[in-house]
């Protein structure tokens, strides 16, 4: 149960260990499985813990977030939780009002529109004190879990973040986010690095709290093309890799695995596989051998079904997932979907997506 707060202290010994040793390169019984969104509206439970809750305002609510963060390990023999939360909640830190819309999504009242308003932001945000809640809802997750899988920390990159404050909410060009990083260059490297700034902080405050793992989500790479992905995202994804290290090495905390989640980037895998991150997650846009062949035999992969697999019969999703363990190999490899579930998911067949990959991995391994 979800119900104390708890320290981050004497967390409770971990049983399935799996995850971190694909993330680590070590080798595994099994290809180890999550999926992007398994704490999500595809189960009716979660619909039920968030009927009458404001959507930032569960974010707000550790009890809440680690309910929802439990919910499909109940269902799902899965290898590792991420906790339930949201990668705007580091806009809300800089001082950016955000509300869910319903059928709209999250949605910016007052997004950046001139350089100015860069100065309405917070130049120097206290982490503890702004996004303290979500410490404590990893905390109260951690201990909550009694140690079945690893629980992973996650947030949004720099120019991901950047896009939706300047956007207001989703977009399908991402025009308004662009221009300014090609009318105020010197301006937009001064956003990416006070985001890069906070997020150092975000992530290495998350394995404080007890994250056992960390995965930045580059969300709108695919926005980008090769040029502006080297100059505004790469910098920063690279930074936030090395700093985080070097801090957690300074506060004598664990050196959990980083995962790097680029979204369409694949004409950036070369570049990411050198950034710094034990795990390169990948959507469903690249064949499996070829991500092996650009990324090298040091890094793990993750992914890649596309998340609209999961509308097939149970047996396609099976032969789908053998295809995928075939072109990845089950060692150096965590399955996953390309990118979230979708609400009109079926529970059922992620149960036989999750099942799916142990059966075919175990199978292959022992063959």
């Amino acid at each position: 149960t979800c119900s104390l707060l708890r320290s981050p202290k004497d967390f409770p010994k971990l049983k399935n260990d799996t995850f971190l040793r694909a993330a680590r390169g070590e080798e595994t019984e099994h290809t180890p499985v999550w999926c992007m969104r398994q704490a999500g509206r595809y189960l009716p439970e979660f619909r039920e813990t968030r009927a009458s809750q404001d959507f930032f305002a569960t974010c707000r609510s550790p009890k809440l977030c680690c309910e929802l963060t439990l919910q499909p390990l109940r269902r799902f023999p899965l290898d590792a939780a991420i906790i339930f939360s949201d990668i705007l909640v580091v806009p809300q830190a800089l001082g950016m009002d955000v509300v869910m819309v319903p059928g709209k999504g999250p949605t910016f009242t007052e997004p950046l529109k001139e350089v100015e308003d860069l100065l309405k932001l917070r130049q120097k945000v206290d982490v503890t004190a702004e996004l303290g809640y979500v410490f404590q809802a990893i905390t109260l997750t951690r201990h909550s879990l009694e140690g079945k899988v690893p629980l992973i920390g996650f947030s949004g990159a720099p120019w991901t973040l950047m896009s939706y404050m300047i956007e207001g909410g989703g977009s399908t060009t991402m025009a308004k986010a662009k221009s300014w990083l090609y009318r105020h260059p010197e301006a937009s490297h001064r956003l990416l690095r006070l985001l890069a700034d906070v997020i150092i902080d975000y992530l290495v405050g998350q394995v404080a709290a007890g994250a056992q793992a960390l995965q930045l989500f580059e969300s709108h790479a695919g926005h980008l093309g090769p040029e502006l992905f080297q100059d505004f995202a790469l910098p920063y994804i690279r930074d936030i890799a090395q700093a985080v290290k070097s801090k957690l090495k300074e506060e004598a905390l664990p050196l959990v695995p980083m995962i790097i989640f680029a979204k369409d980037a694949h004409y950036a895998l070369r570049d990411l596989a050198h950034a710094g991150y034990e795990v390169v997650g990948l959507d469903w846009t690249i064949r499996p051998q070829e991500a092996r062949a650009q990324i090298g035999k040091d890094v793990t992969l993750q992914g890649n079904l596309d998340p609209c697999a999961l509308y097939a019969p149970k047996e396609k999703i099976g032969e789908l997932v053998k295809k995928m363990l075939e072109g990845f190999g089950t060692q150096r490899y965590i399955a996953n979907l390309g990118h979230g579930l979708y609400p009109d998911m079926n529970p059922e067949h992620v149960g036989a997506f999750v099942e799916a990959v142990h059966a075919h991995s175990r199978h292959i391994n022992k063959h």
